[in-house]
């Protein structure tokens, strides 16, 4: 998975398919007391209809958003192939590249290799391939696509499982919101924060949703 999503964009992904199966569980309350079982079974399905949607615009707005990026980065290259000179060059590769090394080299270190990029760029050493979509772009947008389903089906377990809808139903919440707190211990490894407080924090949040819908009747 990390091979085609950075963590952020995994994080995003299973949060927006956990947000949207809450959005359905939440407000489901007036569905499931008027129409019991049957209720149930329309919401399921609405649940997963859903998430599947979703997860195919998502995989299509990934798709764009990789053709955006090289495309941006075609440009720079251009811009940087048709500069006046050498030191107009370095201009533009330093806008770019500045904000993101700035803190982990010296200003000679990045004027050497902002240098050396703009030459290679110049002299034609790296030709621009084509913007197409690769395999690895395909591969993004499907897990992209996976990620926001997969994040609802267990919520959809004990609708299955139990008779009684309304039971069911704080099941899917109370599983919804233990995918909070897993998701955001997991992701915290990838930053400084503490994994239970990261986790914590999701989890509250959550909770606090629950609260606000039950107390509105949902």
């Amino acid at each position: 998975m990390d091979r085609y999503l950075d963590p952020a964009s995994t994080l995003g992904e299973v949060l927006f398919g956990l947000i949207m199966t809450l959005t359905f569980t939440l407000g489901a309350g007036i569905i499931i007391e008027d129409e019991g079982r049957e209720g149930a079974r329309q919401l399921l399905i609405a649940l997963i209809g859903c998430n599947i949607a979703w997860g195919l615009i998502d995989g299509v707005l990934y798709l764009a958003g990789q053709l955006f990026d090289r495309g941006r980065l075609r440009r720079i290259g251009q811009a940087v192939r048709g500069a006046a000179d050498q030191r107009s060059a370095v201009t533009i590769v330093a806008g770019e590249l500045d904000e993101l090394l700035d803190h982990v080299t010296s200003a000679g270190e990045r004027d050497e290799l902002y240098s050396r990029i703009a030459t290679n760029l110049r002299s034609g050493a790296s030709p621009p391939k084509p913007n197409t979509i690769s395999r690895a772009d395909i591969m993004g947008a499907f897990t992209s696509f996976w990620l926001v389903v997969v994040s609802s089906i267990p919520a959809a377990i004990p609708f299955l499982l139990f008779d009684n809808a309304r039971f069911a139903l704080r099941v899917s919440n109370a599983i919804l919101l233990a995918m909070l707190f897993v998701i955001g211990y997991w992701c915290a490894r990838y930053t400084v924060a503490k994994p239970w407080l990261v986790g914590l924090a999701l989890l509250v949040g959550g909770i606090a949703l629950v609260v606000v819908a039950i107390a509105l009747g949902g």
